[in-house]
């Protein structure tokens, strides 16, 4: 109890350097404020190791021993070190390090002293520990090695680091041009598998752009998170009925909004009514949709993609 105690008032006194909050005595809403942050830091740690063995995994389970690469900064690492030689965990350390300086001295000093930490800690596990090769089938080499990489880029990314310099180059790049992120990552990746096909060979080079493929997509699903939310607006003049049904038989939680219709012919006067928003998984599209219609035909539902969500109510159990 008391090293608990003394880690809640270390970060106490880096959330509030100029000293503690007047009345802290060890407990009450401030001590479950720090004790809620220390669980924080604690799961952002555990998922920057875990993401750190994940990749480890990827890169030396899969992609190394069998001659394939990734594209951004692991991929330089891994077409250097067929072409040399040199160990892998050391070209990761050398070719990130220009981008972990570029991120410290003109973007955030917070992420670059995270993305040093992440990315020593990938370079000592490929060093120290030693992965079995799991297949040497061409296919599930790309596709797992992927997934494998990707998946710790993505739990590192989550955890609030990141395990490769192209992220960095790509904001930085984004901020003194007209090109957008994915635009500057695009260029990267082609100049790589580029380079790949002409030092190893076009089906190497071919496999690679698979498993970068692979690992795009997994990165994207581990940082939009394990439910991907479809936000819903709903314009009926039926708003009332619609929210009970979300409420009440599917336990949805809601925010209402005033508006007035846009459109009126022939001179009618426009019309005050309520928009009705939720959130829903896309299993539970189909149903939300169907009981719309039972309400209002003729209701105006608008749905667009929500990468994550963050408190309030999603999913609540229905009343009855």
């Amino acid at each position: 109890m008391l090293f608990q105690q003394l880690i809640v008032q270390s970060i106490l006194r880096k959330k509030y350097p100029q000293g503690l909050p007047p009345g802290y005595k060890g407990g009450g809403p401030i001590l479950q404020f720090a004790l809620r942050l220390l669980r924080r830091q604690l799961t952002n740690t555990a998922l920057v190791v875990t993401g750190i063995f994940s990749a480890a995994l990827g890169l030396k389970g899969f992609l190394l021993p069998n001659g394939f690469i990734d594209g951004g900064v692991t991929g330089i690492s891994l077409l250097t070190a067929q072409v040399t030689g040199v160990p892998l965990s050391v070209l990761i350390l050398i070719i990130n390090a220009p981008f972990v300086a570029l991120a410290y001295f003109h973007l955030d000093r917070v992420v670059a002293v995270k993305t040093m930490l992440a990315i020593t800690g990938l370079a000592v596990v490929l060093w120290l520990v030693s992965f079995p090769v799991l297949t040497h089938d061409k296919l599930l080499i790309s596709v797992f090695g992927g997934f494998f990489l990707g998946a710790g880029i993505g739990l590192t990314i989550r955890g609030g680091g990141v395990l490769d310099g192209t992220e960095i180059l790509s904001v930085f790049i984004s901020r003194k041009s007209p090109m957008s992120v994915g635009d500057v990552i695009l260029v990267i990746n082609i100049f790589i598998f580029g380079v790949a096909a002409l030092l190893l060979s076009v089906e190497a080079a071919m496999y690679s752009i698979l498993a970068y493929l692979s690992a795009a997509k997994t990165v994207d699903f581990m940082i939009d998170g394990l439910e991907e939310y479809t936000g819903v607006t709903i314009i009926s003049k039926r708003s009332e009925a619609i929210r009970r049904v979300l409420t009440e038989d599917l336990g949805h939680g809601v925010t209402i909004y005033s508006g007035r219709t846009g459109y009126s012919a022939n001179g009618v006067q426009r019309q005050s009514l309520d928009i009705v928003f939720t959130a829903v998984t896309r299993l539970e599209l189909t149903r939300l949709k169907a009981e719309v219609e039972a309400i209002d035909h003729q209701a105006f539902i608008l749905m667009h993609s929500i990468k994550d969500t963050h408190g309030g109510v999603i999913k609540k159990k229905p009343l009855h």
